[in-house]
């Protein structure tokens, strides 16, 4: 086994796969700040405003 992967020509190390694992992380992160900015500051506060307009019995 050992061998085999000295022996291997991939090319592939620890650093390639922990710089893949670190850009998913980053990634990942950006992409849920993203989504926490738009639920936010856009969808909550507009669903919110419907809900009230729509059991506002007043007119």
């Amino acid at each position: 086994m050992t061998k085999a992967i000295l022996r291997s020509q991939c090319g592939e190390n620890f650093v390639d796969t922990a710089i893949k694992i670190l850009m998913a992380v980053v990634i990942g992160g950006l992409v849920l700040a993203g989504l926490y900015t738009l639920f936010g500051e856009t969808v909550l506060p507009t669903l919110k405003e419907r809900i009230q307009e729509m059991f506002n019995y007043a007119g």
